[in-house]
């Protein structure tokens, strides 16, 4: 796996068959790791709200599509619970939220954006959200997924993850492995013309234990960018975009970058799995 660090290589039980794992671990003490150079020719980025995958993933991905990526984003809630007034509209908050989204995907520079309007606040990784995930996934077939590390409650410096971030990361993770891959769940898509997918790797952000270091410096500006899009949520950008770079400093230290990204790397099928459907994506599939 060019750019990674040695796979781990114990077995894994998967349907009653061995399998060798091929996801990254973190690098041992003293060991520097080195840049993430794989890119999927397809990605979706799974997000709780609006503005998350721009405190996240964004210049992961504008680095992808600027190198010929396309990607595409799936906001689960448009965020209506994202203020502080009580006495506030909540559906006039999301349709703000959702033109602040849209503002940002344009600057990071995705295909496009869905909203599955789930309640902000209260997501749930339930069958019915999961569908929802699996007939996104099976629409635009990406090769890779970029979402919320399900795993993490505390974050290692402090705070708590939002209970919607966990859900969001969890349902993506489900929607990926197994039901998008398998065509007798909701068996229903698959009748109306959307064939399983198999998406290959899992980009897990804001994780506690990073196993994947992306080297962002041509794109932080526009992670920065996109973040002043979403003017409800931010009130000082100029203090943001200095804490944004401050991060991403931080996180490109390690590979030697002057910004980074870093994730929890998950990969299901290190090269196309033989006998799986490989599909183009369907003729009504989100493209540019």
């Amino acid at each position: 796996m060019p750019g990674d660090q040695p796979a781990d290589t114990h077995d894994r039980t998967l349907r009653g068959r061995r399998r060798r794992s091929t996801s990254p671990t973190p690098p041992s003490a003293g060991t520097a790791p080195r840049p993430h150079d794989w890119r999927p020719d397809r990605f979706m980025v799974i997000a709780a709200h609006p503005d998350d995958a721009d405190f996240g993933p964004a210049a992961t991905a504008a680095k992808w599509i600027d190198a010929g990526s396309v990607g595409w984003l799936v906001c689960c809630t448009s965020g209506d619970q994202g203020g502080e007034d009580p006495d506030a509209d909540p559906l006039a908050l999301a349709a703000t939220r959702e033109a602040e989204q849209r503002r940002a995907a344009g600057v990071v520079g995705y295909a496009g954006v869905t909203f599955l309007h789930q309640p902000d606040g209260a997501l749930a990784n339930e069958l019915a959200l999961r569908e929802m995930l699996v007939r996104e996934i099976r629409t635009f077939r990406p090769d890779a997924v970029l979402t919320h590390d399900p795993e993490v409650l505390f974050y290692a410096g402090g705070g708590v993850n939002h209970a919607d971030h966990r859900a969001a990361g969890m349902a993506a993770v489900d929607a990926v492995y197994p039901a998008a891959r398998n065509p007798m769940a909701f068996s229903s898509l698959a009748r109306a013309g959307l064939a399983a997918h198999a998406v290959r790797r899992i980009y897990l952000f804001w994780p506690n234990v990073a196993t994947c270091w992306v080297d962002v410096t041509a794109t932080i500006e526009r992670r920065i960018e996109a973040l002043a899009c979403h003017a409800s949520q931010v009130r000082e950008p100029r203090l943001l975009a200095e804490r944004m770079r401050s991060w991403a400093a931080e996180e490109g230290m390690p590979i030697g970058a002057a910004a980074g990204d870093v994730y929890r790397l998950i990969v299901i099928d290190d090269e196309p799995a033989a006998g799986r459907v490989t599909e183009e994506p369907a003729a009504d599939a989100p493209v540019p």
